[in-house]
């Protein structure tokens, strides 16, 4: 009887203590909020925009590639800024994974920035809500919507090479990819949809469009031959294309146009509107701008929530490329 009573008694306390890692989790996820440095660095968000109107001033395509980091570090181990640590003697992260080698950049944007918060908030803001803040200044600059960002992230003390490589899809993934892909980190396959007109910004590389100018079916003729001339059979790997042929700059609904008019840059593109099952979204957006700008808003916020498992380490970094 009092062995009984005693694992009895173990199991309430096992019990509880699940129940307390529970709530501790829930408390986690609802801490990120708009205010959330309202009092401890009030010229945040001030800071932040002033940093990044520099940055798209000097050059329209660093819009593009925040937002490109901000996803690339969300779908790993969530928001927690490890993309932006740097490689180190006895440490690997994520900027050398294939998705991000040679292409991951604005890393000196964010510390540019970064440096200016310190001055004004000593060791207060993380390097993962700067780049939520960034994105979404970036974003509203070349002329997108605008949101409140939730914050209140931490800073991971480590990355995942394994993770960026096999968490972010690629650009020759096919549509039933792309849904499972996103669906992993919680993501709609509307979340998805909308999610990928962020490529109504931003160029990428030759070698991750040649097969598709060159051996698809599903594609305008006219655009074909305009994407050959800067990207040949042979050789250009690095030679840039913009993804939105019509405004490369102008973060509006023409990547949406393009896909209908077969006019997409990736094959993973492309397959949003291929005869599947979002072609009826495609063809919603590329009509209605407000409709598509609600939608990446509302998938933004949902990205921008994911947060690292539960017991991971994590910090305010007072430099975004290494720990403490």
């Amino acid at each position: 009887m009092v062995a009984a009573r005693v694992v009895s008694g173990r199991a309430l306390v096992v019990a509880i203590a699940v129940v307390l890692a529970l709530l501790g989790s829930a408390a986690e996820a609802q801490q990120l909020s708009p205010n959330f440095y309202s009092r401890t660095c009030p010229s945040l968000a001030t800071i932040v925009r002033a940093g990044m109107a520099s940055a798209v001033q000097r050059e329209p395509r660093m819009g593009a590639s925040i937002l490109r980091l901000f996803f690339h570090d969300c779908f790993v181990n969530g928001c927690d800024g490890s993309i932006l640590l740097d490689d180190t003697p006895t440490f690997t992260g994520e900027k050398s994974a294939g998705p991000n080698a040679n292409s991951a950049r604005g890393f000196e944007v964010i510390d540019a920035i970064k440096a200016q918060v310190e001055a004004s908030c000593k060791a207060t803001v993380s390097c993962a809500d700067i780049l939520a803040l960034a994105t979404r200044d970036g974003v509203n600059l070349l002329g997108g919507p605008t949101w409140s960002v939730p914050l209140g992230r931490k800073d991971s003390r480590t990355a995942s090479q394994s993770g960026a490589n096999s968490n972010l899809p690629g650009p020759g993934s096919s549509l039933a990819t792309l849904i499972s892909m996103f669906g992993r980190q919680g993501l709609s396959a509307r979340d998805m949809t909308a999610l990928s007109g962020a490529h109504t910004i931003g160029r990428t590389q030759c070698q991750f469009f040649r097969n598709r100018i060159y051996n698809e079916r599903n594609i305008n003729a006219s655009f074909a031959a305009l994407r050959q001339q800067t990207c040949p059979l042979s050789g250009g790997d690095s030679n840039l294309a913009a993804f939105d042929v019509q405004t490369a700059d102008a973060f509006d609904n023409a990547y949406y146009q393009n896909l209908v008019a077969q006019r997409g840059l990736l094959h993973s593109d492309q397959e949003l509107f291929n005869g599947g099952s979002q072609d009826s979204l495609v063809r919603q957006y590329s009509s209605n701008a407000a409709r598509f700008n609600a939608d990446f808003v509302s998938a933004m916020v949902k990205m921008g929530n994911l947060l690292p498992p539960s017991g991971t380490p994590t910090e305010v970094r007072l430099n975004c490329r290494k720990v403490n």
